[in-house]
């Protein structure tokens, strides 16, 4: 589900003071009962088809070589989904085209290190209606990571699968996605926004998630990089809020793991700045900053996009870009 689908419901509930109240712009506000402009993707019932084949084991690197990511490396990133414009920049147009759209938007934001592009595909969808097993998620098609991760290796980017997890568990989406986490260039997305609990709907709140949760995810996620003789493999949660991850002393460093916390506030760049200051100082020291823009939303009325040189201003500096 997209974030400019937030609004609508909760301008009615109270709840937009609630954001507005916690450093975000209205456009962070979820809204009840709009589906995302993304078809609804289903799980396939045929035999889902095998990743293309890693390197042998001693080649286990990442993308562009070696097998740390930071500090030789900072991400810049576009996400979306298929065919789903409002997902993000990766739905818009040809998939190829994009990603080397992305790596040349990638330049101004080096600042001394190399890039690494990444493309955020999400996976896990949330819906404004149960379905069947009544998790308000879908998972994409399977074929649908086979081609995203086709066109990760033609560019040598990385593809993270962004979850976006309803009532179901964070851990049983992650698990779910184990073949291809196996991959060495594959690594996650989660949005705790979406995280509902019993006897709530998307859209209607903000889900919540907390630094044990996420703890959970990086633990068995570091069990199966050391297995696999794996590079380092990046888990990035999204914050939109102070409130949508609790308790963040529950994570804890794992070898192998980088975290990453990407801050992604709407609307113009003071209110932006702001939520980043405010967030991002209650990360743990382990933890990479990370920054979202939105191409439509940020530059809305007399709004205007960020540039590089703003953007890279921030202190601390971005080690993840996303843009959608």
């Amino acid at each position: 589900m997209s974030r400019r689908a937030h609004l609508a419901v909760l301008t009615t509930t109270g709840l937009l003071f609630s954001t507005v109240a916690c450093g975000a712009s209205p456009a962070d506000s979820p809204a009840a009962g709009k589906e995302s402009s993304a078809p609804a993707p289903v799980t396939s019932t045929q035999a889902a088809p095998s990743p293309t084949p890693s390197p042998t084991p001693e080649q286990l690197e990442l993308p562009r070589g070696g097998t740390e990511i930071f500090p030789e490396y900072r991400l810049f990133g576009y996400s979306g989904a298929p065919d789903a414009p409002g997902q993000g920049r990766l739905g818009i147009g040809n998939l190829d085209k994009r990603v080397v759209e992305m790596e040349k938007r990638a330049k101004p934001y080096q600042g001394g290190r190399k890039i690494m592009p990444v493309m955020e595909l999400i996976a896990t969808t949330v819906h404004s209606v149960p379905g069947k097993d009544g998790t308000y998620r879908t998972r994409i098609d399977e074929k649908v990571i086979e081609q995203w991760l086709k066109a990760a290796r033609k560019n040598e980017a990385m593809l993270l699968l962004n979850i976006q997890p309803g009532r179901a568990d964070f851990i049983d989406e992650v698990k779910a996605y184990e073949k291809w986490l196996k991959e060495p260039d594959v690594g996650l997305a989660l949005d705790p926004e979406w995280a509902i609990g019993k006897g709530q709907v998307p859209g209607r709140v903000f889900g919540k998630t907390t630094g044990k949760e996420l703890n959970g995810v990086a633990k068995w996620t570091a069990e199966l990089v050391a297995e696999n003789n794996l590079p380092e493999k990046v888990i990035v949660y999204h914050q939109l809020r102070a409130d949508v991850v609790g308790k963040e002393g529950g994570l804890k460093e794992h070898e192998g793991v980088v975290m990453v916390k990407s801050i992604d506030g709407i609307g113009p760049p003071g209110p932006k700045v702001g939520l980043y200051d405010d967030i991002i100082k209650d990360a743990p020291k382990f933890v990479h900053p990370g920054f979202k823009l939105f191409y439509e939303e940020d530059s809305a009325g007399a709004s205007k996009l960020m540039t590089a040189k703003e953007v890279m201003a921030l202190k601390p500096r971005p080690e993840y870009i996303l843009f959608e």
